[in-house]
C-alpha cells in the first residue's frame, strides 16, 4: 500500500502542483481519482439513510470540493443519470474551496448545473453562503456532508482550535458526515514537501497537541460534544484512510 511519501513525490514529479498550503493541489483527482472513495461507498446511500423518498430535497455539501471531480462522480454514483430529470433535481449538492481558481474549473466543466453547484468559500472565515444556500433551498440543514482529506489542512493552519471548530460547525449544518481524516503520517510528509521547497513551515504543526489516530479523535469529538454517532465504517481507502459515516442523534 502506498504511502502518503510516495504520493506526493509522485505528485510533484507529475504534476508539479507546488507547496498547496491548502490542499489546494490543481491536479489532485489524477492521482487520487473518485474511484478511490466511490468504490468502497454504496451506491444506495440515500435510500440506506432514508433520504430518497421525502417531499423534501435532499441537500448534499462537499467540503473543499477542489476541481470538483468527485462531487460530481459521487452525485453520479447515487443518482443515475438514467433517472427522470424531476427526480434527479430532488437531489442538489453544492460543493465549495477556497481556491477560485479550481472553482471556476469545476463551474466551466459541471454537466449538471441544475442539480450542482460550485461556489468560492473559506469556510474557517465565513460560512454565510452556506445558510444562503440552504435558505434558497427552504432546507434548515445538509443532509449529507462529504468532509473527505480537508481536515489536515484546516488543522496544520488553524490549529487544534481550527479543527475542532470546523468538526463543531459541520457536525451544526448536516444530519450525517462522511468523514475522511487524514492520519499523522501524512502530516509528516506535509511538513517535509514545505521544507523541501524552501517554504516555512506550517504555523501551527510543531504545537499541535491532536496527534497519533486523528480519525478517532475526530470521531471522540464528533460524540462527545457535537451530538453525533459512528453508524458506519466503509472500511480504507488504497491511501489506507478511513470512510466514517455519522448521523445527528
Amino acid at each position: 500500500m502506498a504511502t502518503c511519501s510516495v504520493d506526493i513525490a509522485e505528485v510533484e514529479e507529475m504534476n508539479d502542483p507546488g507547496a498547496a498550503p491548502y490542499g489546494n493541489f490543481i491536479n489532485y483527482y489524477t492521482f487520487n481519482p473518485p474511484e478511490n472513495r466511490l468504490s468502497l461507498i454504496p451506491a444506495t446511500l440515500l435510500q440506506d439513510l432514508g433520504l430518497k423518498d421525502g417531499p423534501q430535497n435532499t441537500l448534499i455539501l462537499d467540503v473543499g470540493c477542489n476541481s470538483g471531480d468527485l462531487s460530481v462522480a459521487f452525485y453520479k454514483h447515487l443518482v443515475p443519470v438514467s433517472e427522470e430529470e424531476s427526480d434527479r433535481r430532488k437531489v442538489n449538492l453544492l460543493g465549495f474551496d477556497l481556491d477560485e481558481t479550481l472553482i471556476q474549473r469545476a463551474q466551466q466543466s459541471n454537466p449538471l448545473p441544475s442539480s450542482i453547484s460550485f461556489i468560492s468559500l473559506d469556510i474557517t472565515k465565513d460560512a454565510d453562503q452556506l445558510q444562503d444556500y440552504l435558505n434558497q433551498h427552504g432546507g434548515s440543514h445538509f443532509h449529507l456532508c462529504l468532509c473527505l482529506a480537508v481536515t489536515m489542512w484546516v488543522h496544520l493552519n488553524h490549529g487544534d482550535a481550527g479543527l475542532l471548530q470546523l468538526l463543531s460547525h459541520l457536525a451544526s449544518i448536516s444530519q450525517h458526515l462522511l468523514l475522511e481524516a487524514q492520519p499523522w503520517k501524512c502530516y509528516r510528509s506535509a511538513a517535509r514537501r514545505l521544507r523541501k521547497l524552501g517554504r516555512s513551515d506550517f504555523d501551527h504543526f510543531k504545537s499541535l497537541k491532536i496527534r497519533g489516530d486523528v480519525a478517532e479523535q475526530a470521531r471522540e469529538h464528533l460524540e462527545r460534544h457535537c451530538g453525533m454517532e459512528l453508524i458506519q465504517s466503509f472500511g480504507s481507502t488504497t491511501w489506507d484512510r478511513k470512510l466514517l459515516l455519522f448521523k445527528r442523534k
